[in-house]
């Protein structure tokens, strides 16, 4: 058996489970205290939204663009909060081009559990970087990813990039 190590997610596999009640939404949890956005992987905070990597990526470089407001149906975000997830997803993929190299990118959202939503009571825009032949035989046959950076070292790389790209 081959072992893969990817110590970060020990956090999800110890959360509780969708059929235990949680208090409180984890991504409102999340931008609570400014001083922990390090510990929190929150890489840049705008006035409606911020950006964060995401726990539990797929690929290295994967962040999510969350509006502040704790809102699960799209449809009633408020305008400000669209516009700021739309020019901070922008600024995502313009840095991460510059990081990663990335030949391509799956931007979207998962609205409601049934399509797929992890969150399904926070709205929050995926941007996921992609490479050519980045879903190798581990992926297809052992339904297994590689993620061969840690997330401290992407935050750490990414985060005065996306503060550059923001700024322009």
């Amino acid at each position: 058996m081959e072992i893969i190590w990817t110590p970060w997610r020990l956090r999800y596999i110890l959360q509780a489970k969708s059929s235990e009640k949680i208090e409180e939404c984890i991504l409102c949890e999340k931008v609570r205290c400014p001083a922990d956005d390090r510990n929190n992987y929150v890489l840049y905070r705008g006035r409606y939204c911020y950006i964060m990597l995401n726990l539990y990526p797929y690929t290295n470089g994967h962040v999510m663009v969350i509006p502040y407001r704790h809102e699960g149906d799209l449809t009633k975000l408020d305008d400000e909060s669209l516009r700021e997830m739309g020019t901070l997803t922008r600024a995502s993929v313009a840095a991460l081009e510059r990081l990663m190299q990335p030949t391509g990118f799956n931007i979207g959202m998962n609205v409601g559990r049934v399509a797929g939503a992890g969150i399904s009571e926070h709205v929050h825009m995926h941007v996921v970087p992609r490479w050519s032949g980045d879903s190798n035989f581990m992926t297809v046959l052992g339904g297994t990813r590689m993620i061969p950076e840690d997330l401290d070292s992407t935050y750490t790389k990414l985060m005065p990039l996306l503060i550059e790209e923001v700024s322009k």
